[in-house]
């Protein structure tokens, strides 16, 4: 297996975990007069996997931007527990929220090792302690990184950068994370491992995990939850079971598909 078992937690102790919740209520967003958020109204259920679908130009990547506040809210309101999102501070909404966008602007002559340790920044503001390294160590072993970390980005193939990058974002160490197309560039084998091991630590260590995904079928294996979303609109959410029709797949796609139930999941074929 390409990730090694991960026992020991980065987290906290499950039993010390409160209540957790992202809460996205009224938001609306426009561009230049075009409206590309509509009245989206919803809760992301803690210590579970949701997956954001639709096709392109739905509103799944402006509504992760929302969330990660990398744009400004227009209108409505996002809570991450307690925290506005429009009115907390960088260092609050860093310690609650990791975030993975499509695009990064990492300088590429950095080593792996120096890449996950800017995840402890919200924590020690680059005063690196003995606790920092270790979940680093964890991390890279987690991700199976360990043999790389001395190497830069610029020297690494793109799944292997892909993968760093998601380790960084674990190093953080918060109990929200949304990671926008966290399978860019890594092969099948690569994409089904990191998908186990995402399902794996969400439960072990009581995450809630947003995930921005195109392949219909990791999200119908993998999530919890699915939120589709079509012309910057919900049009509808629940099990994958729930979400993964020939009917739904028609009606958030346009596209005739047949679903099988695999090992008691559904599979969507459309590639014939």
């Amino acid at each position: 297996m390409l990730f090694v078992k991960y026992r020991q937690l980065i987290y906290c102790n499950l039993n010390k975990l409160q209540a957790i919740m992202i809460s996205i209520k009224n938001v609306y967003h426009h561009i230049h007069g075009n409206t590309i958020l509509n009245d989206i109204n919803l809760d992301i259920p803690d210590r579970s996997i949701t997956a954001l679908i639709g096709p392109n130009g739905a509103g799944k990547s402006t509504l992760f931007s929302l969330i990660a506040r990398l744009q400004s809210l227009q209108q409505g309101s996002i809570h991450i527990d307690e925290l506005d999102v429009n009115h907390s501070n960088s260092t609050a909404i860093a310690q609650k929220l990791a975030i993975l966008a499509q695009e990064n602007n990492i300088h590429s002559r950095i080593t792996v090792r120096d890449l996950l340790m800017f995840g402890r920044y919200p924590h020690n503001h680059g005063r690196v302690q003995l606790k920092d390294q270790q979940i680093v160590d964890q991390a890279l072993q987690c991700f199976e990184l360990t043999q790389l970390q001395h190497r830069y980005l610029s020297a690494l193939s793109g799944g292997q950068r892909q993968r760093a990058l998601v380790a960084m974002i674990f190093c953080q160490q918060t109990k929200h994370i949304i990671l926008d197309e966290p399978l860019n560039n890594l092969d099948m084998y690569h994409a089904r491992e990191l998908m186990r091991l995402l399902r794996r630590l969400t439960t072990e260590q009581g995450l809630s995990t947003i995930i921005v995904v195109h392949d219909i079928n990791m999200a119908a294996g993998y999530a919890d939850h699915i939120v589709a979303m079509n012309n910057g609109q919900i049009i509808m959410q629940g099990s994958p079971e729930q979400i993964i029709t020939t009917k739904n797949i028609k009606s958030i796609f346009n596209l005739d598909a047949k679903v099988i139930t695999q090992h008691g999941k559904p599979l969507v074929i459309h590639h014939l």
